[in-house]
C-alpha cells in the first residue's frame, strides 16, 4: 500500500468507477428479469453485489472512503438479512483494519515530528501496526516511562485525500441511497466533510480525549485511556486492551451483548452530560469490552477510544430533546408538535396534524417505553422500511419534516449508535439511562413555557 492519497488519478478513478459499476449490474438486472427472473429475486442479487463492491472500494482506499463505509457499516441492520449477511464480514473490516502505510513512510512522519532521535522516547516500538484506519494507523509501543502506549500516526495527505474522496462520493450519493434504506445519504457526506479539519487536528483530539479520560478516571463501568503526548501528525495515549466490539457482535455472549449495549447507551447520554462533549463516531472499531466491571473479573467495562470527531454541547444534550421524548412518551400530541415548531424541525410554512406527528415518533422511540428493550435487526429493518417507503404514510410525513443544524450532528450519532444497539441484539435498560442523563426527560420535567408535560396533555384533551 503507499502512501495515501496515492495518485489523486488514481483513487479519483476507483470511485467513479462505483456508479459505472451500478450502472452495468443494472443492465444485467434488466437482462435476467427479461429472461422471466423474479424481480424481488433479481434486485437482492444486485443489491447485494453492489454492496460488495462498494465496501471493498471504501476499504482500500481509506481516507474519506474509508470514513464513509465506517459511518454507512453501522446501518446494515436495516438492511434485509439476504443483503447484508454475504457482505458483513467486509463492514467488520472497515469497522477493525485497513491496509497500512509503508515501514519507512511512517518512520519519516515520526523524526519530523518527534526529532530523529525519536526511538529514544520509547523503550520499545512495534513497527507493524495494531490497527490501520481512515486517517491514521496505531502502533503499539511502550513510552520511555514504562508505560505501554498507543501511538497515532497519521498519513501524510489524509486531508486531501478525504476532501477528495467525499466530494467524488457526494457527486453519486442518489445512487447509493437505496444500499441503506431510511438513511439521507447527501447530508451524511455533507457532514462528514464539515468535521474534516476537526478530525486531522490531534490538538483538539488530544483536548477532547484528556477532558473525557479525566472525567472518567475513576468510573467502575467506562475507561478512556489518558493523554500522554501529542504533536502535529502524532499523538500518544496510554494503552488499553479489550475486545473489539465488531468480535461481540459477531461471536459475544448473551451477556457480552447485553453489557456491552447498555454501557454503550450510558456512555452516549452520560458524555455530554459529565463532559460537555459528545463522541460522534460511534463505530464498533472505536470501542472495546475490558473485564473488571463493577462486579468482578467476570463484569466488563466498556473502553472508548478515537475522539476525532466530538459535538462540542457546554450544557449537555439539548433540553429539548428530552422534553419531547418525555411529551411523546405520554402522549402529548400538541405539546409535542409545539415543541417541534419552536425548535425548527417543523418549518413556519408546513402545517402538519400533530396526531399524525406522534404516531409517526411513537414507534422510534419504543426502545424508551419500556423497562428494558430488545435491539434487534429485524425492528430497525422495520423502522427503515416504514421510514424509507414512499407509499408509506410515515415516508411522507418524513419528507415534511426538517432537521436544524444545530441538531444534525446528534441525530447522526444516536442513529448510528442504535445501529450498533441492533448489530448486537442487546438488551438494554434505556428509559433507565435516558432519566438519569437526559436533560428535560425525568418525570414531571417542566415543558415549553414551564408547564408540565402532564398538565400540557389534559389542557389539550380539555
Amino acid at each position: 500500500m503507499s502512501d495515501l492519497p496515492r495518485k489523486a488519478v488514481t483513487r479519483t478513478a476507483k470511485l467513479a468507477a462505483l456508479p459505472l459499476g451500478f450502472a452495468g449490474r443494472a443492465t444485467w438486472g434488466l437482462g435476467k428479469r427479461i429472461v422471466g427472473e423474479s424481480a424481488e429475486l433479481v434486485g437482492r442479487e444486485l443489491q447485494q453485489r453492489t454492496a460488495e463492491q462498494l465496501f471493498k472500494v471504501l476499504g482500500e482506499l481509506k481516507g474519506g472512503a474509508m470514513k464513509f463505509g465506517q459511518a454507512l457499516s453501522v446501518f446494515e441492520s436495516a438492511l434485509p438479512e439476504e443483503v447484508a449477511g454475504p457482505y458483513r464480514a467486509a463492514l467488520t473490516k472497515l469497522q477493525e483494519a485497513a491496509p497500512p502505510m509503508p515501514t519507512r513512510t511512517m518512520h519519516a512522519v515520526l523524526e519530523e515530528r518527534l526529532g530523529a532521535n525519536w526511538h529514544e522516547l520509547f523503550e520499545e516500538f512495534e513497527d507493524k501496526p495494531s490497527a490501520a484506519a481512515s486517517i491514521g494507523q496505531v502502533h503499539r509501543a511502550v513510552w520511555h516511562d514504562g508505560r505501554e502506549v498507543a501511538v497515532k500516526v497519521q498519513y501524510p495527505g489524509a486531508g486531501e485525500a478525504l476532501l477528495s474522496d467525499l466530494s467524488q462520493l457526494s457527486r453519486f450519493a442518489r445512487l447509493l441511497g437505496p444500499l441503506v434504506p431510511g438513511v439521507d445519504i447527501k447530508p451524511l457526506i455533507t457532514e462528514l466533510k464539515d468535521r474534516v479539519s476537526e478530525e486531522l487536528d490531534y490538538g483538539l483530539e488530544a483536548q477532547a480525549q484528556q477532558a473525557h479520560a479525566e472525567e472518567f478516571e475513576d468510573d467502575p463501568d467506562v475507561v478512556v485511556p489518558a493523554v500522554v503526548h501529542q504533536c502535529e501528525q502524532v499523538l500518544v495515549t496510554e494503552w488499553i486492551d479489550g475486545i473489539p466490539l465488531s468480535e461481540v457482535i459477531a461471536d459475544g455472549t448473551r451477556e457480552q451483548r447485553d453489557r456491552a449495549g447498555q454501557l454503550l447507551a450510558r456512555f452516549l447520554f452520560s458524555g455530554p452530560a459529565r463532559t460537555g462533549l459528545l463522541h460522534a463516531d460511534p463505530h464498533p472499531g472505536n470501542f472495546r469490552l475490558l473485564p473488571g466491571g463493577p462486579d468482578g473479573e467476570d463484569d466488563w467495562r466498556l473502553g472508548v477510544l478515537d475522539f476525532g470527531t466530538v459535538d462540542r454541547l457546554p450544557g449537555g444534550l439539548p433540553t429539548p430533546i428530552g422534553q419531547s421524548l418525555r411529551m411523546a412518551l405520554d402522549g402529548a400530541a400538541e405539546a409535542v408538535y409545539r415543541m417541534l415548531c419552536a425548535e425548527g424541525f417543523v418549518k413556519g410554512s408546513v402545517e402538519l396534524d400533530p396526531d399524525a406527528v406522534l404516531d409517526y415518533l411513537l414507534p422510534i422511540i419504543e426502545p424508551a417505553q419500556a423497562e428494558e428493550f430488545t435491539f434487534t435487526r429485524g425492528w430497525m429493518r422495520s423502522q427503515a422500511a416504514r421510514i424509507a417507503d414512499p407509499r408509506s404514510p410515515a415516508y411522507q410525513l418524513g419528507k415534511q419534516l426538517n432537521l436544524p443544524p444545530a441538531y444534525l450532528l446528534i441525530h447522526r450519532v444516536t442513529l448510528s449508535t442504535i445501529g450498533v444497539l441492533c448489530q448486537l441484539g442487546a438488551t438494554v435498560r434505556l428509559r433507565e439511562e435516558l432519566e438519569q442523563w437526559l436533560p428535560g426527560f425525568a418525570a414531571g420535567s417542566a415543558g415549553p413555557e414551564g408547564e408540565d408535560p402532564e398538565d400540557e396533555q389534559e389542557a389539550a384533551e380539555a
